[in-house]
């Protein structure tokens, strides 16, 4: 990896570490989730950073692809347990890193995908397996009487690419890709109280352009125009302002230029919590650039 490479990798790091602390901060009972959402956003174009995407925030058995919506009125209530997942890029080389807010009694569960993530870390060095990595989190996550979701992963991360290869299970796979030496990865743990396994809720307020090819109309082509700066990163609904924006995000999935992401849940009055940090394969182990 060239230093200039490196730098921004650990630069981005740095600036989401600091901006996640102070975001969760932000999250107490009664405050407004539109302005906090837009709160940590303003953060890091004030440090002359990018967001890999959207900050996510996902309530209680939701556990991922959940965002402020336009004139979003909801509010954090005592009990709720907040995931915060935050991507800060420089020149594209992402910084992936998440924590969970808790606002009442979940404790034990918080630190069920906390201490999975610090057990991966641990574990990690060349040559050791995807799949090995899932196993540790997997067995660190029900020794605490919890279940990992199974259909969640960590991910790869590359230049303006925030899920390559390879994919880090929460359970134990056989095989698996194994690490190498300048790999840059985000490992993400999810523990919850309910069935393991994640679906599709209803709402898309996540997106990304994921084809080029043109289209007819004139709302649709004007919000590829809105969105070309992402370089492909995800983006949110509420960032695009066309009076006609719903009509043509919805002609753009359908024609297949871009993909929705649905929030995902598990199941109702269940509970999810998520811990991620990115890190640098090295020869010894692994950088921990958002740590």
């Amino acid at each position: 990896m060239k230093d200039e490479i490196f730098d921004c990798y650990t630069e981005a790091g740095t600036l989401a570490s600091a901006i996640l602390k102070r975001g969760r901060a932000m999250v107490t009972v009664g405050a407004a989730l539109l302005e906090v959402v837009e709160g940590i956003e303003q953060m890091v174009a004030d440090e002359g950073a990018g967001l890999a995407f959207p900050l996510n925030v996902s309530f209680n058995e939701a556990a991922a692809h959940d965002t402020a919506v336009t004139g979003d009125e909801r509010v954090f209530a005592a009990g709720d347990l907040i995931k915060l997942d935050l991507g800060v890029h420089l020149e594209g080389y992402i910084a992936d890193t998440a924590t969970t807010v808790d606002l009442g009694d979940h404790a034990a569960l918080v630190s069920a995908s906390e201490q999975a993530l610090a057990e991966a870390i641990r574990a990690v060095r060349p040559g050791v397996t995807t799949g090995e990595l899932g196993g540790v989190i997997q067995q660190t996550i029900e020794a605490k009487g919890f279940r990992p979701i199974a259909n969640l992963t960590g991910h790869g991360l590359g230049q303006y690419q925030i899920h390559t290869q390879p994919s880090i299970p929460n359970i134990r796979l056989i095989g698996g890709t194994p690490l190498v030496e300048g790999m840059v990865i985000a490992i993400e743990p999810f523990a919850t109280t309910g069935t393991g396994r994640v679906s599709d809720g209803q709402r898309i307020e996540i997106l990304q352009q994921i084809g080029d090819r043109p289209v007819r109309m004139p709302a649709a082509r004007r919000v590829l125009a809105d969105i070309s700066d992402r370089n492909g990163m995800p983006f949110a609904r509420r960032w695009i302002t066309d009076p006609k924006r719903d009509l043509a995000l919805n002609t753009l999935i359908r024609a297949g230029v871009c993909y929705g992401y649905p929030v995902l849940r598990d199941q109702p009055g269940s509970m999810v919590s998520q811990h991620e940090h990115t890190l640098i394969v090295t020869a010894e182990g692994c950088i921990v650039t958002t740590a």
